[in-house]
């Protein structure tokens, strides 16, 4: 037998000099930074009497009043993106997603930022119960979008209408009522343990919400009395159906309650389980319910949930650019892509689902058959990780679509408060128009939105750091929500 070329020892040499070379910089992303940033971001979002421990500053009270047409306290809450106004059924969803990312994920957070997420989910959660506080009426907005997004100003100048969408009963809610229910049900696993009386009274004001959702069953947009101030914003465009059975699943999570069990299993099929199962937003939850409830199949072996974890592999089996059923599209840089705008609302959600999904079927030693080729958790995580890595810097433009993150990331965002100047430094009210003058300057914001996730690059991996195109330089809550909790997973597991 001839004796290698090379001896072990020599090619230890050539590595370490390699490594060691002044040219060679280590490949990797700082995710404990980025988890950090990416919650920090909530603050700058905030509605209502900001706190002494505020930490974004350039922040002030806003929305005082908000609520007084009905004699009701609905300050709180977040701005649902680069606009002062709120929209609950986002913002529901939001508190789902971050409820759920310290659920799967929290005990892999440093304590600090587990604490951090805990407040962000309570900030929203005050505000939800609020919305939920008064029998057989549940508030869905605050603000007239139309007057706002007429309006480029500061939420501390707010002087647009800030009119409350309600709707009371036999008008139907079902979307929101049922997201609502998800959040309060979910938000209240996250505290049971630092809180367990808070704990029980979301899951309590979850089931109630629940209870209106599936009484008075149908769209909130369908109402004539709010369809103009919620179209198109978020209007309801997939139905109320998903949010019922995602309502249910979740409260069967939090409380155990069999009735819960019952609903899913009976109502899988008449309310489109098995339907648009390849989507997950806060329009959508088909994605993310059945993986939720495969959780409980997976680990309970329960055979009457089957169906959703068949849904589950397939959506997971669509993911996989080697799986024959694979039909997700993404970009030439490998972003997962959706048409549509703000696209990484679709990336963070979907990444979410995969490490969840990875972590049910590695607790269960579970795979999924996509045909021509078997699926682990390794393999979710590494399609998670190339989402993580690409939306944090590395992609074709070398930019993290995180703000704050990295060295080169979009300094224009679409968004108010972060594009004018704080009351801070301009104390004097900036009215309505006045902000036009900052809109469309050239120059990059005074305010550094730290942590926000823009709404991302086109289908062909460009994107123009441009204020005004609200699709690709927009902030949402959405987009953050989930990314906390696979920030979480990859601060804690950096090789993926």
């Amino acid at each position: 037998m001839k004796n290698p070329i090379f001896s072990h020892r020599t090619i230890l040499f050539l590595i370490l000099s390699i490594l060691l070379s002044p040219d060679f910089t280590f490949a990797g992303h700082d995710y404990t930074d980025a988890l950090s940033k990416c919650i920090l971001f909530f603050e700058g979002q905030r509605s209502g009497f900001l706190p002494q421990d505020q930490r974004m500053t350039w922040r002030a009270n806003s929305g005082l009043g908000d609520g007084w047409t009905y004699k009701t306290d609905l300050t709180g809450g977040y701005y649902d993106a680069g606009d002062n106004v709120k929209f609950g059924f986002p913002m529901a969803f939001t508190t789902t997603l971050l409820s759920w990312s310290v659920i799967e994920f929290g005990d892999l957070m440093p304590p600090a930022e587990l604490r951090n997420s805990l407040v962000a989910i309570r900030w929203a959660t005050d505000y939800l119960l609020k919305t939920v506080s008064q029998p057989n009426r549940i508030f869905v907005q605050v603000g007239d979008p139309s007057a706002d997004h007429f309006c480029w100003e500061r939420p501390e100048d707010m002087d647009t209408m800030r009119t409350v969408y309600a709707v009371d009963a036999p008008g139907t809610a079902s979307d929101v009522a049922g997201e609502t229910a998800a959040a309060l049900a979910a938000a209240s696993m996250a505290f049971r343990s630092s809180d367990p009386g808070y704990a029980e009274t979301l899951l309590q004001n979850g089931i109630k919400a629940f209870e209106l959702a599936d009484t008075y069953r149908g769209a909130y947009s369908d109402n004539a009395n709010i369809r103009d101030g919620v179209c198109p914003f978020y209007c309801d465009f997939d139905g109320y159906q998903d949010e019922l059975l995602w309502g249910a699943a979740w409260l069967r999570r939090a409380s155990k309650n069999e009735s819960y069990l019952s609903y899913i299993q009976d109502n899988g099929k008449t309310l489109g389980a098995e339907d648009s199962f390849n989507e997950f937003g806060w329009d959508n939850k088909h994605a993310g319910l059945n993986v939720l409830v495969s959780k409980e199949a997976l680990e309970g072996n329960i055979f009457t949930l089957q169906s959703y974890k068949a849904s589950a592999d397939n959506f997971m089996c669509t993911l996989i650019p080697e799986s024959s059923s694979s039909h997700i599209q993404y970009t030439p840089g490998g972003l997962i892509y959706k048409p549509g705008g703000s696209n990484l609302q679709h990336a963070t959600s979907i990444t979410f689902l995969l490490l969840a999904y990875a972590h049910y079927l590695e607790r269960t030693s579970s795979t999924v058959n996509c045909g021509n080729v078997v699926v682990g958790p390794a393999s979710l995580r590494r399609q998670a990780k190339q989402q993580v890595d690409y939306i944090l810097g590395d992609n074709p433009k070398g930019i993290s679509y995180m703000v704050g993150y990295g060295n080169y990331f979009p300094q224009r965002i679409h968004h108010r408060g972060s594009s004018l100047p704080s009351v801070r430094d301009h104390p004097q009210p900036i009215a309505c128009k006045e902000g036009s003058t900052y809109f469309n300057s050239p120059d990059p914001n005074p305010n550094v939105l730290v942590g926000a996730l823009v709404g991302g690059p086109g289908e062909d991996d460009v994107y123009e750091d441009d204020r005004a195109d609200f699709r690709k330089s927009e902030p949402t809550t959405y987009i953050n929500a989930p990314f906390v909790g696979v920030l979480a997973y990859f601060a804690a597991n950096p090789g993926g």
